[in-house]
């Protein structure tokens, strides 16, 4: 590579703060040095390519011909170099794990279960961010991703966690008022509507129609957020149909019940993403096994159940 005729990096870095900022004062700050300095870092640029990159406006700059050349290839090679280095970052910190799921799975699965792991595995520090947008794990710095649905990730390392069933979940102390699935009808119903959109059997409607039981009322609760549906169930609010990974724990520990013991099977699960290449890396091998080891403890719940598929 010939670096004979590049220009220094710190002139590079200063036009290009500048050209996204399109203000000398702004990218100044970025960069932690006075509009000055700043200003005359690009001066240098612009005397080695021998033509400006600006025009000086009174409280602003706009790119010259040169400049919208150069800006576009300026931006991705530093969004490369600090991709880059962030990736040779997290290869020596094997003591930091950066883990996202969405809320309910964060919520409901993960917080409670993660005294335990910090326990066992004090010299992992977790650090978490509820989300299901789309992501890239470099430029997110995520190593690790929970994710739903029914899809494949080619691309990536995916290991698929326990299958997703529903089932009605609700108090103990309920379960008597609604000795048959046919007196769930009188019963106040909690909706999940969080994962309506992917059209999965995951309705009352459809659980209802498993067992030949038609007219469904509609539901006394509808919630956006599977966990808030779970909530509403825990504090007595009527019967949720209870999504496996996000409530059996609670069956298992006797806050919830599902006396019906009859499933839907759902067609989605969980997947363990991260990119491929990194499933080896320790701190990903032992949230892994970890995880594997939490659902097994509860294996017993499904167990219990008759989990039948539409499909």
């Amino acid at each position: 590579m010939d670096w004979r005729h590049v220009p220094s990096l710190a002139g590079l870095r200063a036009f290009e703060a500048a050209a996204r900022h399109l203000s000398l004062q702004k990218a100044a700050e970025e960069l932690h040095v006075t509009p000055a300095a700043l200003s005359h870092q690009i001066k240098s640029l612009e005397e080695h390519l021998g033509q400006p990159l600006f025009r000086r406006l009174n409280r602003a700059v706009e790119l010259t011909e040169a400049g919208h050349a150069l800006s576009p290839g300026t931006t991705d090679a530093f969004s490369t170099l600090i991709t880059a280095w962030r990736n040779a970052q997290r290869v020596t910190e094997d003591d930091v794990l950066n883990v996202t799921a969405g809320p309910a799975f964060t919520a409901k699965w993960l917080a409670p279960r993660l005294y335990e792991f910090a326990t066992s595995h004090p010299h992992i520090e977790l650090r978490f961010s509820a989300s299901v947008k789309r992501l890239d794990f470099q430029r997110d710095n995520i190593d690790v991703a929970i994710r739903f649905g029914t899809g494949v990730n080619d691309d990536l390392y995916s290991l698929p966690l326990a299958e997703e069933w529903t089932t009605p979940v609700m108090l103990p102390e309920m379960a008597g008022r609604y000795p048959t699935a046919e007196s769930l009808l009188d019963a106040p119903l909690i909706h999940d509507a969080s994962i309506d959109f992917m059209n999965l059997p995951s309705s009352w409607p459809a659980w209802f129609g498993m067992l030949g039981i038609n007219d469904v009322p509609s539901p006394h609760l509808t919630f956006n957020q599977a966990a808030h549906a779970v909530d509403a169930a825990l504090a007595g609010g009527g019967v949720a149909l209870g999504r496996r990974s996000l409530v059996v724990k609670d069956i298992a520990e006797g806050r919830l019940v599902a006396p019906f013991k009859t499933a839907l099977a759902t067609g989605a699960q969980f997947r363990f993403l991260c990119a491929s290449g990194t499933e080896s890396r320790p701190q990903i091998v032992t949230f892994r096994d970890w995880m594997l080891a939490e659902i097994a403890k509860n294996a017993h719940v499904t167990e219990a159940m008759t989990v039948v598929s539409l499909t």
